[in-house]
């Protein structure tokens, strides 16, 4: 099974995704990010934009997770924004012709939730020593919100009063997983999530 955890950014996808994988053994994550970073790479600045545009983006992501899925015992965790209607439907139609079955799940939140939560990451401190008004990341915050309202999206959870085992506790329960490794405690938990936001962290 895939689980494509979607959100706004600052919603949680990662920080789920990964205490999944944690608390689920043989669970696999990976991240369609990666894979537009990669073009980018291949790009000239001029010519780096939003990657979701790009088709080569979209096939690539069905064909990566569709060969994830047949090699890995456990559930691939698949942390990703995607709320361009037509972008959504391509991509879960490509897995679904390829035999994938996948349970897709929205992280809502206010967009006050995600301003205060986007404020506590490097990258919005690096944006204001940069100048600038406001990161990218922010700039989306209406526009996921708006889209990831649509029932298209479903499953929908709340997190702006749900913490991070909540969250993973409701996927795991709506699944009809049993998850056999505890929770962290607090100071765990926060290591781990130190830990998770650095690997994470793309210049």
């Amino acid at each position: 099974m895939l689980v494509w955890i979607n959100g706004a950014f600052g919603a949680g996808k990662t920080q789920t995704a990964f205490e999944l994988h944690r608390r689920i053994p043989g669970s696999h994550v990976a991240d369609p990010e990666l894979i537009g970073y990669g073009i980018h790479r291949m790009l000239p600045s001029a010519a780096r934009h939003d990657f979701q545009d790009r088709p080569q983006w979209r096939s690539a992501v069905v064909a990566t997770l569709a060969d994830a899925d047949r090699v890995v015992d456990g559930p691939v965790l698949v942390p990703m924004t995607l709320v361009e209607h037509r972008y959504f439907d391509e991509i879960m139609g490509g897995l679904g012709d390829a035999r994938v079955q996948v349970r897709h799940f929205a992280l809502n939140a206010s967009p006050a939730t995600l301003r205060r939560r986007l404020r506590t990451r490097s990258g919005y401190w690096i944006g204001r020593v940069a100048g600038r008004s406001e990161t990218w990341a922010e700039a989306q915050i209406e526009r996921c919100v708006t889209a990831l309202e649509s029932p298209r999206f479903a499953t929908h959870i709340d997190t702006d009063d749900l913490g991070l085992d909540g969250v993973v506790e409701q996927i795991a329960d709506d699944l009809g997983w049993h998850l056999t490794v505890p929770r962290l405690g607090p100071i765990g938990h926060q290591m781990r999530r130190v830990s998770v936001g650095v690997r994470h962290i793309h210049f």
